[in-house]
């Protein structure tokens, strides 16, 4: 039986300026609904992306902000990056983990600048949103056998 993720749910303190922001980017706005007892659900589609993302009002107990290590996956770091910065995120350079296995949480272990020798799966950047939930971009430019 497939199982697919298809939906991440985010906590947000101001579901407006957390609309705008991630139009901004270029992400589709793919709902936005109110119920009468308040709830609000905003869904929104990164370009490319077969699993959505939600925010709203009543959606999460969680802390907004809280979110951390939320991927996306691009073909070209750089580019991205480029893209996103133009698109008004505050993004990190682009950087590789010292271990060279998977990034470590936070800042631990980063090294300036893309993978040397430009692996699959090494390269990286983070942003937040608005309310401080973190997003890293990871390069994959050739994917593991199965995937």
């Amino acid at each position: 039986m497939d199982m697919k993720l298809e939906v991440v749910v985010i906590p947000v303190a101001d579901v407006d300026r957390s609309k705008s922001f991630y139009e901004g980017l270029g992400w589709r706005l793919d709902a936005d609904f109110t119920a009468d007892d308040g709830l609000r659900v905003v869904q929104v589609t990164p370009p490319g992306s077969a699993c959505s993302v939600i925010f709203g009002r009543d959606v999460s107990a969680a802390a907004p902000g809280s979110a951390e290590g939320l991927h996306l996956v691009v073909s070209d770091i750089e580019a991205a990056r480029e893209k996103l910065a133009r698109a008004g995120a505050d993004v990190s350079e682009v950087f590789h983990d010292a271990g060279g296995v998977f990034h470590h949480a936070g800042q631990k272990a980063r090294v300036s600048g893309p993978d040397p020798q430009r692996g699959s799966y090494a390269s990286y950047l983070s942003f937040t949103d608005p309310d401080g939930n973190g997003w890293i971009v990871q390069e994959i430019t050739e994917r593991l056998p199965g995937r």
